[in-house]
């Protein structure tokens, strides 16, 4: 019983279930995570941005708001930065632990943005609120940094956040704001966007399709349009990636113009 109360405090830390928690390896590891959410708060879907131009999460609660922290200095990230981040997300596929350089991470989904990040020499530590999550302290950092978007193709790279992905607070409502996290790998012809992300089994791709959001294949194909992103509970039906789809961020360097040979 105590063992379980301390698993599912460990997992609320980083405001994503997707992966087993870190436990003893972490403490022992020569990179400490200092968790950013106080366990079972609960949390506002934060406002989204409705024209591509994005909006400040919602402050929380009277128990657990305040004043942002103010972002420490950074230098602008490398040209190449999101080569590098893309390169070793794709290189963490079929990974259960996160590690890269020696160091190692919360094995969920915050700890794989994180890691991969580090490899371009990027932090999106710094723009949290007090009372925020992992996720939401991620998006904070896209909007003071980079921008946070709805519309539009995303670039590879690219962040998405998803809400409501599992019960945070366990309290049986959807209620539980930003919860998850994944990053663009590409975007297939008939618009399925293609994320690499931690989930329980490991990293791994999932698709997810916003101009169907509700529908798991496609009917005339079989092609997959979106994962099921949040397991299914006691009758009811599983929730798709689309469905849970809150927004994306840039934070990286444009992607550099392909050369045209010229003829």
């Amino acid at each position: 019983m105590k063992l379980g109360v301390l698993l599912a405090g460990l997992l609320v830390c980083t405001g994503c279930a997707t992966g087993s928690p870190p436990g003893g390896r972490l403490f022992a590891s020569n990179y400490r995570y200092s968790p950013l959410t106080p366990p079972a708060a609960p949390r506002p879907l934060p406002p989204l941005p409705n024209d591509g131009v994005d909006s400040a999460p919602a402050s929380s609660d009277s128990s657990t708001g305040g004043a942002a922290s103010s972002p420490e200095p950074r230098r602008s990230p490398a040209p190449d930065a999101r080569e590098k981040v893309l390169a070793a997300a794709r290189g963490m596929l079929g990974r259960t632990k996160i590690q890269l350089s020696g160091r190692t991470w919360p094995a969920d989904c915050t700890g794989f943005v994180e890691a991969v990040h580090s490899r371009a020499g990027v932090s999106l530590r710094g723009a949290a609120a007090k009372g925020d999550n992992g996720v939401t302290a991620f998006y904070r950092y896209a909007r003071a940094k980079g921008r946070v978007y709805t519309r539009g193709t995303p670039r590879p790279g690219d962040l998405v956040f998803f809400r409501e992905t599992y019960d945070r607070n366990r309290d049986g409502r959807r209620n539980d704001g930003l919860t998850h996290v994944a990053l663009v790998d590409k975007v297939e012809p008939n618009g399925t966007v293609v994320v690499i992300h931690r989930v329980k089994r490991g990293v791994v791709r999932y698709r997810m399709n916003l101009a169907r959001p509700d529908l798991k294949k496609d009917p005339r194909t079989g092609a997959v349009l979106n994962d099921m992103l949040r397991a299914p509970g006691a009758g009811k039906t599983p929730v798709l990636t689309g469905q849970l789809f809150a927004a994306y961020g840039s934070v990286l360097p444009e992607p550099r113009p392909e050369a045209v040979a010229r003829r």
